[in-house]
C-alpha cells in the first residue's frame, strides 16, 4: 500500500517564511511534486523516533486547493510513520484552533494550510506552514532545516490508496502493510475545542447578558468567507446569544467569495458602511484563517491595532483568566507603535520588543515571561495558545465593555488622556528597484550610525524633534540567547516619537520599502487633532532624512476614492487622505487594492497635501534641520 517514489527535481524556492510557504495555486499544481516534495521535507526534519506513533494535527482556512492538500499530506503521514492525524471536520479550522488542538492532544506539530489573507480561488494563493508541539509557527532551526531538505530531497513516502472522509465526525483506522501500523485520523469539531478554551479564559456569562440581555449591545461580525464562519455562528450567536443577523459572510467559500479575506477599512469596506450608519455599537471584520481582526465601534470608529493591544493591556482585569494567572509580560513588535510601552510602563510591567513574526512571543510565553502581545498588522494574543488569535481579542473587547460600560469610542479616548497618544502611520513602498532601495537603505544606515546623528535636531513648524537613538535593530532572545541582527532602522527621539524603515519583500518584482510613523503627544488638548496634521512634521523628517522620494523616484501617489476609482496627482511628492494615515506609496501602475489594504482611517477620501521640500532650508552652523 505504501511506497517511495523518487523525486525528478527538488526545488530552490521552498523557504518557508514567516508564515510558511506560499505560492500561487498553479504552482502547487503545475510543478511536479512541489507539495509533495514539501510536505516530505516538513516530515523528514522531524526525527524518526518522535515521528514514529506521534500525533499531529491539520487544518486550513477552506481556501481553494485545501482538500486536495489534505489528501496528500495524510497519505504521506501513514507513509512515514505518524501515528495519528487530527484533522478539523471538512478539513477546516483557525489557525487559532490548530493552535489550541496541538496543545489539547500534545501532539508533535501542526501543518496548518493557509496563505491568511491573501486571495483565494483557481488564480490565489494557497499556503502550507508547521506549527510546532508548542502550538506556534516553527522557529528558524526547525524551518531551515525543511528547507534545506527540499533542497536536497531525492524521493517522498506515500501511502496513494487511503482515502479519508473530512465531511463525518468519526475515527477512521488504517491497516498497513509497514512496521508503522495502525494508523488513525480523527476528524474532530474543532470549534468546539475552541469554545471550550474560550469559556475557561472569559466570563460567557456576563459576555451573553452583554450581547443578549435586558440592555443590549447590538454588534456586526464579518467573517469575509473566511474560516472563522462556524467559529463566530456557534460561540457569538449560539451560545453568547446575539442574533443570527450579526453574523454576516460565515460561509467558508474556496475563494472567500472573490474577495481578500484581509480585516482593513479597504477590504472590509462594506462592514464599514454599514458601522457607520450608527445602529451597530461593536463591529469586527477576520481574516481567511482567523488569526487576525479589526476593531471597530460605533458609527465606524476605527481602532488602531496598537491602540488595541494596548487598551485591552490597561484593562486586562476585565478577563477573569489574567485574574487567575496575573500578568507576566507584555510585548509588541518592533514595527508597533509604542502605545503598549506606556501601560507597561505606568503598571510596572516588563515589557519586550521583538523583531516581527508571532514565534518570537511564542518562545517568550513557553518561559513564562510573557502574557500578551500585539502587532500592527492587526495580530493580537495572549499565552492561551502560541498563535495571534482573532475572535480572542474581539472577545476582550467585549470583555471590557461589559466591565465599564462606555462605549468603543469612549474607552479609547479615555485611554488617550491616561496614557497619552501614539499617533502612528505606515507607508508601503511597494516594487521599488531592488538596487536603488538596497543602496538608500545602506546609505540610510551609515548615516543614522554616525556620531554627527546623535542628538540631532529636526524642525518642523512648531515641531521639534532631537534625535536620542538611531540603530538597525538587534535582538538577543532573553530565554535562549539567540541574536536576530538587521531587524529595520529605527531613529529614535527624546519625547519617544519614532521613524523606522525596513525592507522586506525583495525578489524578481522589486522591492518593499516600510516606513513607519510613531509619533507621540501627551499633551491633553492635542491628542484628538487630526492625525495627519500630528503627523506631517515626523513625515516631513522621515523623507528628509531618507531621501526616499529622490532615491526610488517614488514622486506619484494615488489616491482610493469613494467609488474605489483611482486618481493620480502629479505635482507633490506625496499625498494622502484627510481622514487616512495609511497610504500607499506606489505609482500608478502598481495601484491596486492589495497595495492599499492597511488604511488606517476611513472614507471619504480628501486628498491633502502633507509635505513639501520646496521651501526648506537647513542651518550648517547648527545640528538642527528646519522644513
Amino acid at each position: 500500500m505504501c511506497k517511495l517514489r523518487n523525486v525528478f527535481t527538488p526545488y530552490p524556492d521552498q523557504r518557508p517564511g514567516t508564515s510558511g510557504l506560499r505560492k500561487k495555486v498553479f504552482v502547487f499544481q503545475s510543478k511536479r511534486n512541489y507539495l509533495q516534495n514539501f510536505v516530505q521535507s516538513i516530515y523528514s526534519s522531524i526525527d524518526l523516533l518522535d515521528r514514529q506513533g506521534s500525533t499531529m494535527v491539520v487544518g486550513g482556512d477552506g481556501r481553494y486547493f485545501n482538500q486536495t492538500a489534505i489528501e496528500v499530506i495524510v497519505q504521506m503521514a501513514a507513509a512515514n510513520g505518524v501515528g495519528r492525524l487530527v484533522i478539523g471536520h471538512h478539513g477546516i479550522m483557525s489557525t487559532p484552533a490548530v493552535s489550541c488542538v496541538i496543545r489539547k492532544y500534545k501532539a508533535i506539530g501542526g501543518i496548518v494550510l493557509t496563505a491568511s489573507h491573501n486571495p483565494g480561488g483557481r488564480e490565489g494563493d494557497f499556503g502550507i506552514k508547521f506549527n510546532t508541539a508548542n502550538g506556534g509557527p516553527a522557529q528558524d532551526a526547525v524551518t531551515n532545516r525543511i528547507f534545506q531538505i527540499s533542497r536536497t530531497i531525492e524521493e517522498y513516502a506515500i501511502c496513494p490508496e487511503i482515502r479519508v472522509d473530512l465531511a463525518t465526525l468519526s475515527k477512521q483506522t488504517f491497516d498497513l502493510e509497514n512496521k508503522f501500523k495502525p494508523f488513525t485520523v480523527e476528524i474532530v469539531d474543532s470549534v468546539e475545542s475552541y469554545a471550550n478554551m474560550l469559556r475557561n479564559i472569559f466570563d460567557f456569562a456576563a459576555l451573553k447578558e452583554l450581547l443578549s440581555g435586558e440592555n443590549h449591545i447590538k454588534i456586526q461580525l464579518d467573517a469575509m468567507h473566511g474560516v472563522m464562519g462556524p467559529y463566530v455562528k456557534r460561540i457569538l450567536c449560539e451560545e453568547l446569544g446575539s442574533p443570527a443577523n450579526s453574523a454576516i459572510n460565515c460561509v467558508p467559500l474556496q475563494d472567500f467569495g472573490g474577495q481578500h479575506p484581509d480585516p482593513n477599512l479597504t477590504y472590509a469596506a462594506d462592514l464599514v458602511e454599514t458601522m457607520r450608519g450608527g445602529q451597530y455599537d461593536f463591529g469586527a471584520a477576520f481574516d481567511g484563517d482567523g488569526d487576525r481582526s479589526m476593531i471597530l465601534g460605533k458609527h465606524g470608529f476605527f481602532v488602531n491595532p496598537s491602540d488595541s493591544v494596548a487598551v485591552i493591556a490597561a484593562n486586562v482585569f476585565s478577563i477573569p483568566y489574567f485574574q487567575h494567572t496575573g500578568v507576566r509580560g507584555y510585548a509588541r513588535s518592533m514595527p508597533t507603535s509604542a502605545a503598549l510601552d506606556n501601560v507597561a510602563r505606568a503598571t510596572k510591567i516588563e515589557l519586550y520588543e521583538t523583531p516581527t513574526g508571532w514565534k518570537f512571543f511564542g518562545n517568550l510565553m513557553d518561559a513564562g515571561k510573557l502574557s500578551l502581545c500585539g502587532e500592527e498588522s492587526f495580530g493580537t494574543g495572549a499565552d492561551h495558545i502560541r498563535e495571534k488569535d482573532g475572535l480572542w481579542a474581539v472577545l476582550a473587547w467585549l470583555s471590557i465593555l461589559a466591565t465599564r460600560k462606555q462605549s468603543v469610542e469612549d474607552i479609547i479616548k479615555d485611554h488617550w488622556q491616561t496614557f497619552g497618544r501614539n499617533f502612528f502611520t505606515k507607508y508601503d513602498y511597494e516594487e521599488v528597484d531592488l538596487d536603488a532601495a538596497i543602496q538608500m537603505m545602506e546609505d540610510l544606515e551609515l548615516r543614522i550610525l554616525g556620531k554627527a546623528f546623535m542628538g540631532q535636531r529636526f524642525a518642523v513648524g512648531e515641531k521639534l524633534y532631537q534625535v536620542e537613538k538611531a540603530d538597525n535593530f538587534e535582538y538577543t532572545d532573553p530565554v535562549d540567547g539567540r541574536i536576530c541582527r538587521n531587524q529595520g532602522l529605527r531613529i529614535i527621539f527624546t519625547d519617544g516619537s519614532r521613524i523606522i524603515y525596513r525592507l522586506s519583500g525583495t525578489g524578481s518584482m522589486g522591492a518593499t520599502v516600510r516606513v513607519y510613523i510613531d509619533s507621540y503627544e501627551k499633551d491633553p488638548d492635542k491628542i484628538f487633532r487630526d492625525p495627519q496634521v500630528m503627523l506631517e512634521p515626523l513625515v516631513t523628517v522621515a523623507l528628509k532624512v531618507s531621501q526616499l522620494h529622490e532615491r526610488t523616484g517614488r514622486t506619484v501617489l494615488p489616491t482610493k476614492l469613494a467609488d474605489n476609482s483611482f486618481e493620480t496627482y502629479q505635482l507633490a511628492p506625496l499625498f494622502s487622505c484627510k481622514e487616512c494615515v495609511q497610504v500607499c506609496l506606489a505609482p500608478m501602475q502598481y495601484c491596486t487594492m492589495e497595495s492599499m489594504h492597511l488604511l488606517y482611517e476611513i472614507l471619504p477620501h480628501t486628498a491633502v497635501k502633507l509635505c513639501s521640500n520646496e521651501n526648506k532650508t537647513a542651518d550648517s552652523r547648527s545640528n538642527s534641520e528646519f522644513f
